[in-house]
């Protein structure tokens, strides 16, 4: 950091001088970026900010308005301070209008008592301020290092904001479009003192820029994204006090280095499966991105054992329920063996299939059928297998452990979901696809509700297809483009008027029953309603309005998760 006009002040070679201030001592801890001795009333011109000010006095205008002038070019271009020092123009005070014209600016006003050799005060600043420039470009080097490395190795979220917390000595949070964590280092902090209300006090948290300093909360945020595309925000929960005009956060590079570093590994996530799940992971994205032609698909899983042409073509989307999301490489584990043990499940019913991870929480299955199976039974006997082996593997992780206790079961509890058949390889996209929509869809519903084995399409509507674009950040904007102001609104004001919108629509825009469902009488309803209109700039008497709202409501359903 450049040394602050306090700082400067406490110098052995400034002591000597005897200093005074004698305006503007709320603003000494402006940096001092350099010192410049001048004698000219217009000196303004030849400066460009951050500059210390050292002077006799001996030129300066003797009037009041020109005094007022002097102090007020000089703050306007951006000086940290103004030192002037009796023995040649003022003896013992300082002019009435130069004080309070400083003062009225907040400039610092210095007067040394004393006379100083000027050549002593600035080489002895001026090396301040090359020590501190050099600092910085130590740091900056070794924070480069450091993310560079972390690049090159491909490093988990996780392990990017660790280092991030690390190295600025504060908690670090990344968060999604939505304000949802994904990942967090507490930075020795308590983790509840952390993240409660996470999502309503950094909805309240929006710097100009794409990285700024928020004055109110002390928070420094980053954007974090790539190619044009954001997806998340990098923040640095600590709050530094009060950051002198133009000057930037310390922490400002090493965030958005910290923030560089995300989105490019998000860009090249290595792939830590078999190389036989690989194969077929492959082959399925190949079907899902058109990146592979038919004969390509076909040509392939032929050899893989995996015969499709002439065929009937099942997709099914598998996903865990789970409590909360464990860290980044528990999780990895836990979709590898969830991969495996599809496969496992596949086998054993005997049925050809391609098996391999969809993305990070899902396995896609390829089922090919014969012309002679029955697809009701096979998919019967494909959901009932995965379940009995998901039990066993449960009651192997429950095993005895070291201390000759029991550790917690990973019971992984599955949810099938099974797309439309398809003829051709041509076909094939389209039923994974179905069965995608109505996995995440699926996830939606009480474990243990349902007695069929599986879920299909007629189980998915519109909340299935918003949840499964939840983590598209367009549809986050959307949710914040239509709701954003009224959720700032309840986070800072502590109101329920999204409660009201959302009484208010699933009430079929009836405002008496509306009313009724929400225990308030209809003129306080009203004035809710109204208020939520003038917060929204729209009209709820217009049913495109409502309908964009409704859906804006059941896409924040879905994004929270």
């Amino acid at each position: 950091m450049l040394p602050t006009v306090a700082r400067v002040l406490d110098l052995e070679v400034m002591r000597r001088g005897l200093p005074q201030v004698v305006a503007g001592a709320a603003h000494l801890e402006r940096p001092v970026r350099w010192v410049h001795v001048s004698e000219l009333p217009d000196v303004a011109g030849m400066l460009q900010g951050g500059e210390l000010v050292l002077t006799t006095g001996i030129a300066l205008p003797e009037d009041r308005e020109g005094l007022a002038r002097y102090v007020r070019e000089l703050d306007e271009v951006g000086v940290a301070g103004l030192v002037i020092e009796f023995g040649r123009r003022y003896f013992d005070t300082l002019p009435r209008a130069l004080v309070h014209a400083a003062e009225q600016r907040g400039l610092p006003l210095i007067a040394l008592r004393r006379e100083l050799r000027f050549v002593a005060v600035t080489e002895a600043v001026h090396a301040l301020v090359v020590n501190a420039q050099l600092e910085q470009l130590r740091t900056s080097e070794a924070v480069h290092q450091v993310f560079n490395e972390l690049a090159v190795e491909g490093a988990e979220p996780a392990e990017v904001v660790r280092q991030v917390a690390r190295m600025a000595g504060a908690p670090v949070v990344l968060e999604n479009l939505a304000h949802q964590v994904l990942a967090h280092d507490t930075a020795g902090r308590p983790e509840a003192e952390l993240l409660e209300g996470w999502e309503r006090r950094s909805r309240g948290v929006r710097p100009p820029g794409r990285t700024g300093h928020d004055p109110r909360s002390g928070w420094l945020v980053t954007a974090v994204g790539a190619r044009g595309q954001d997806w998340g925000r990098l923040i640095l929960v600590d709050d530094p006090g009060p950051l002198p005009d133009g000057t930037a956060h310390p922490h400002a590079m090493l965030l958005e280095r910290g923030a560089a570093t995300l989105a490019l590994n998000r860009l090249v996530l290595r792939d830590r499966e078999s190389l036989e799940r690989q194969t077929h992971r492959t082959l399925l994205s190949g079907i899902l991105t058109h990146a592979l032609t038919v004969s390509e698909v076909a040509l392939r899983a032929q050899a893989l054992g995996v015969p499709l042409e002439g065929r009937r073509l099942v997709g099914v989307v598998l996903r865990q329920r789970r409590g909360p999301s464990p860290a980044a490489l528990e999780a990895q584990a836990r979709l590898r063996d969830f991969t495996e043990l599809a496969a496992a499940a596949v086998r054993a019913c005997r049925l050809p299939a391609l098996v391999g991870a969809l993305d990070d929480e899902g396995v896609g299955v390829l089922i090919a059928l014969g012309s002679q199976q029955d697809e009701h039974a096979a998919l019967d006997g494909f959901a009932a297998a995965l379940r009995k082996l998901a039990a066993e593997t449960g009651r192997e992780t429950g095993a005895a452990g070291p201390a000759g206790g029991r550790q917690p079961a990973r019971t992984i509890q599955p949810v099938v979901a099974v797309g439309s058949s398809v003829g051709s390889v041509r076909d094939a996209r389209r039923t994974l696809l179905e069965a995608t929509q109505v996995a995440d869809a699926a996830l939606h519903d009480a474990p243990g509700g349902r007695a069929a084995a599986y879920y299909r399409l007629p189980d998915v509507r519109l909340r299935g297809l918003l949840h499964l674009l939840r983590d598209d950040a367009r549809l986050q904007t959307y949710v914040e483009r239509e709701l954003g102001p009224l959720l700032a609104y309840d986070a800072e004001h502590g109101g329920q008027l999204v409660q009201m919108l959302r009484i208010y629509l699933e009430q079929g825009r009836n405002k008496s029953a509306a009313a009724d469902a929400a225990h308030l009488s209809r003129p306080s309803f009203y004035d809710r309603l109204h208020k939520v209109e003038r917060i929204l700039s729209v009209d709820l008497d217009q049913v495109e309005s409502c309908l964009s709202l409704h859906v804006a409501l059941l896409a924040l359903d879905a994004v929270r998760r």
